[in-house]
């Protein structure tokens, strides 16, 4: 999988930052539980993420510097909220269809 700049700079700074990690996991691990469909979980930590962009952008480097260089232009978000959902959600078993029965 292939992270654009934006969230390969989240991907990075959520790593190197022990706090930010806990919660992080925490968050998505909690959206796939409350969420039953996993499109639907991915979308929401899609904004949740945008949002912590945001808010980083205004206070932490590397985020200001960034952001003053390319401004705060909308980023798509989503590559890296399946891939923590992947990394840290078990998957869910899919459900097997019952057999017709025979005629």
């Amino acid at each position: 999988m292939s992270l654009n700049r934006s969230e390969q700079l989240v991907c990075d700074y959520v790593e190197a930052n022990p706090e930010e990690r806990t919660f992080w996991y925490d968050k998505v691990t909690a959206t796939a539980k409350e969420e039953a469909d996993e499109h639907e979980a991915a979308a929401r930590l899609t904004e949740a993420l945008w949002t912590y962009y945001e808010e980083r952008a205004a206070v932490v480097e590397p985020f200001k510097s960034l952001a003053a260089r390319e401004g705060l232009g909308r980023t798509s978000m989503r590559n890296l909220a399946e891939y923590w959902m992947r990394l840290w959600v078990a998957p869910q078993p899919k459900k097997k269809k019952k057999p017709m029965g025979r005629f």
